[in-house]
């Protein structure tokens, strides 16, 4: 990050929220804390004069909801906007409902847990912020238009790689042949709304596909739900042992790594816990070395918008196990900081608009 720090205003009608929440935010030292709200009505007076970088909101409030909150920023004075939810199934649902709208991340209400479960939720909500901070507001405008009408402060875990999950890939693991391709999908900040449009894309026969998507535990099931009545193919939460099957799409359950495996012709996926891993859990390096492990040049790669660059050193171990991999332009990324990663290590084949990855996905597998 550069020195000028991102100022946040946080928009939650719980004081004691307010206070946890900015009292994490700002024990990292690019983040700095400008104002807090108890609702939208007051927000907006603290708009006019502070200029955040970023909003975190809460998703349910007196006097006006987030979402039509939301879309006054949008359409008023684009600003990145952070959803702030309880792990509620209405919560999931409404906060979803506001990323098609254009809120970017979503981040769950800080609360007790152990000293573990505390650091890692501080790394999820700062990073959440971080990634607002980077986006594309042109995108997210044009985005909200259309559906309405870097490491933080003081002692953390060392950045783990895929290593702690699962072993490198060898070639002899990898199968030359099968009959099936399989789809691999990484995505983060600005993906719920990447991937709803790569796999609405998709035919009632496209090939299986995994997807590990930075989320929140919980959020993945009503995601995958909500995704699945608006798609041709069937799609899912992952549980572990799910077949990889012809027009479905598993979708990584947040808080657990997913990892593609292969019994004899048959791909499955395992669901497991484990360390953060490149700062994330459900981990896109995860996936895709094992991707590279099991599947070898059976396997189609698709890195999408995002912060960081999990899934970069993943994909090269890809590519150089035979799997053709693709990866969305900047022009059409919320945050151009995944795809530009993988690229930058040499594991990207082919760099496409978001509209036009689904058609080379199913031109490669034949569909």
């Amino acid at each position: 990050m550069t020195n000028k720090k991102i100022k946040v205003l946080i928009v939650d009608d719980s004081a004691v929220v307010r206070q946890t929440l900015a009292k994490v935010l700002e024990s990292d030292s690019d983040i700095q804390v400008v104002g807090m709200a108890q609702d939208p009505f007051v927000a907006a007076e603290r708009i006019k004069s502070l200029v955040p970088d970023v909003i975190t909101l809460d998703v349910e409030m007196p006097r006006m909801d987030g979402i039509t909150f939301l879309q006054k920023i949008m359409t008023q004075h684009p600003i990145p906007v952070v959803m702030c939810s309880t792990l509620t199934t209405k919560g999931s649902e409404t906060a979803l409902k506001a990323m098609e709208y254009g809120a970017v991340e979503i981040i769950t209400k800080p609360r007790m847990g152990t000293k573990d479960f505390l650091e890692e939720s501080r790394i999820r909500i700062c990073d959440a912020v971080k990634a607002a901070a980077m986006c594309n507001i042109g995108r997210l405008k044009t985005r909200s238009t259309t559906r309405s009408a870097a490491l933080a402060q003081g002692k953390v875990e060392p950045k783990l790689t895929a290593d702690a999950v699962l072993p490198p890939p060898t070639r002899s693991q990898a199968m030359s042949q099968t009959t099936e391709k399989v789809v691999i999908v990484g995505a983060s900040t600005g993906g719920t709304e990447a991937l709803r449009v790569f796999l609405e894309a998709m035919p009632v026969n496209a090939p299986g596909i995994v997807i590990v998507q930075h989320m929140p535990e919980h959020f993945t099931k009503a995601f995958s739900e909500r995704l699945n009545t608006l798609c041709r193919i069937s799609v899912k939460e992952a549980e572990n042992n799910d077949s990889v099957v012809r027009g479905r799409a598993l979708i990584a359950p947040g808080s657990k790594h997913a990892l593609l495996k292969r019994s004899g012709a048959r791909y499955f996926v395992e669901v497991k816990d484990g360390p953060l891993v490149s700062r994330h859990r459900p981990s896109v390096d995860v996936l895709f070395r094992s991707a590279a492990r099991y599947a070898g040049a059976n396997a189609v790669g698709v890195i999408m918008t995002g912060m960081g660059d999990d899934g970069a050193r993943g994909m090269k171990e890809m590519k150089e196990a035979g799997a053709y991999n693709l990866a969305q332009d900047e022009k059409s990324c919320i945050v151009f900081g995944m795809p530009k990663e993988a690229i930058k290590h040499g594991g990207v084949d082919t760099v496409l608009p978001l509209e036009r990855l689904a058609s080379e996905v199913i031109r490669i597998c034949g569909c």
